[in-house]
């Protein structure tokens, strides 16, 4: 006999427990239940969820052989917007394998090569934005600065396509968001809000009026991408050799390629602005961490305003402060496994084939195994000979298995020279008073928090 899993405590009947979680904040309110034990559930007007949070029953979950990935309510609510994109394509859905097969040399060193003089031609646009900023003593929001630069960024690399996110915007410390940008934090939040209710046993109804409101900003989201195929095929594929010429080089069907290109451009961009943000965030409050990273960006890049692509891998201290970002805040918390066969979870936790279980990475990311005081900022916990000291599987960012992010390597090349030229050329000046606090939208990002620059 196995156990009952626990859960929070108060539930009650009907409602269950809904007083044991935050609703804005629901990953993070889940999470502070690991100390409840390694597979806690919790149920809410019906709704349950099996929820990993120890570090070993996360590290089982990931086990290729017993478990895959699986959709669970929110993701597949977001197929309203995302349709059969790689995110959030079902696993026995074609389109998928043809796609992830398809777009694998989008990612290759070669096209990183390719991506990377936009990447600079973006990045310049933030630091001329933020040089205004340092020049008047306004201060920034950095998510929305972040999401303004990694927005135009994806767009340009993957489609050859502007979301002029910089366009008039000298003038104002706080120009307009990018009309996609509101579309799409609306469409996740509102998309999340969908999945919960379709889980719980309220009357479709509900569902239903939420969802009014999802499908209006896919509506526009869709508008968009078709309007950048369009210009595309007017220009005529092949010139660029970018994502979107190989969609349309292949026989992937239109409405897939609009879906492969709205999932790029969400999850290409949402979870490169968290960890810079986050990673600024860090920053802030460790300036010898500061002085550390600067001393190696101006011995690698030197008077080099442009570094060439060859330079960014050996910014090796600056990734590992992307890396400890997004280890004690990965901009995506978590992710769903179904089981593959009857399996026993971590020991514990029956599961019949097709039973699904949330695997957060809160706790797996602050296991002790990652030395003394896990929930401090420490970038060389991931020095070289600290990494081969720990057990494999501690760190997974990126999610898990043969559906873990095809984009990483864009993520973290984009991720580490956004870093570094911010860096290299500011000095942050955080709010002491100043608190994390972290808003979630399916990804995570820091809420409502600013810094003043100085030029150096």
């Amino acid at each position: 006999m196995f156990p009952a899993l626990p859960h929070p405590p108060r539930r009650i009947p009907i409602l269950g427990d809904i007083f044991g979680f935050q609703a804005e904040t629901p990953t993070q309110s889940v999470a502070k239940l690991a100390r409840l034990g390694p597979i806690v559930e919790f149920c809410v007007l019906g709704a349950r969820y099996v929820v990993a949070l120890g570090a070993e029953a996360v590290i089982d979950l990931n086990d290729e052989s017993r478990f895959c990935k699986y959709v669970g309510p929110d993701i597949a609510a977001l197929r309203i917007i995302g349709g059969d994109g790689l995110f959030t394509a079902y696993n026995d859905e074609p389109n998928w394998a043809k796609a992830h097969h398809l777009l694998m040399p989008a990612f290759s060193q070669a096209a990183m090569r390719r991506y990377h003089d936009e990447m600079l031609d973006v990045t310049a646009l933030l630091l001329d934005r933020w040089d205004d900023r340092a020049r008047t003593g306004a201060s920034v929001e950095v998510s929305s600065e972040a999401t303004r630069a990694t927005l135009e960024t994806i767009g340009r690399c993957a489609a050859g396509y502007s979301f002029g996110s910089f366009d008039n915007s000298a003038g104002s410390a706080d120009a307009a968001t990018p009309p996609f940008v509101e579309h799409m934090v609306s469409g996740l939040k509102g998309a999340d809000r969908v999945g919960s209710l379709r889980h719980t046993f309220l009357p479709e109804f509900f569902a239903r009026w939420a969802e009014r409101r999802v499908r209006r900003d896919a509506e526009y989201m869709h508008a968009v991408a078709d309007d950048i195929v369009a210009r595309r095929r007017a220009e005529g594929p092949g010139g660029r050799n970018d994502l979107l010429d190989i969609m349309l080089e292949s026989d992937l069907d239109a409405a897939n390629i609009r879906y492969q290109l709205l999932n790029f451009l969400v999850a290409g961009h949402e979870t490169t602005a968290g960890a810079t943000s986050f990673a600024l965030y860090y920053l802030s409050r460790h300036p010898e961490v500061v002085a550390t990273a600067r001393e190696e960006i101006d011995r690698v890049w030197g008077d080099h305003d442009r570094p060439g692509f060859e330079l960014i891998p050996k910014l090796r201290y600056v990734r590992r402060v992307l890396d400890e970002a997004l280890r004690l805040q990965p901009t995506v918390p978590g992710y769903y496994r179904a089981a593959r066969r009857d399996t026993v979870l971590a020991g514990i936790h029956p599961m019949r084939e097709g039973d699904w279980v949330l695997a957060l990475t809160a706790s797996l990311h602050r296991d002790p195994r990652w030395g003394d005081d896990p929930d401090s900022f420490d970038p060389d916990r991931f020095a070289p000979e600290r990494v081969r000291a720990r057990p494999a599987g501690l760190y997974k960012p990126f999610g898990t298995g043969e559906r873990s992010c095809i984009g990483r390597q864009f993520a973290l090349h984009e991720g580490v020279l956004l870093l570094a030229a911010l860096v290299r050329r500011y000095d942050f000046i955080g709010d002491p008073d100043y608190r994390l606090q972290v808003q979630e939208r399916l990804t995570m990002m820091p809420r409502d928090f600013r810094l003043l620059l100085r030029r150096r």
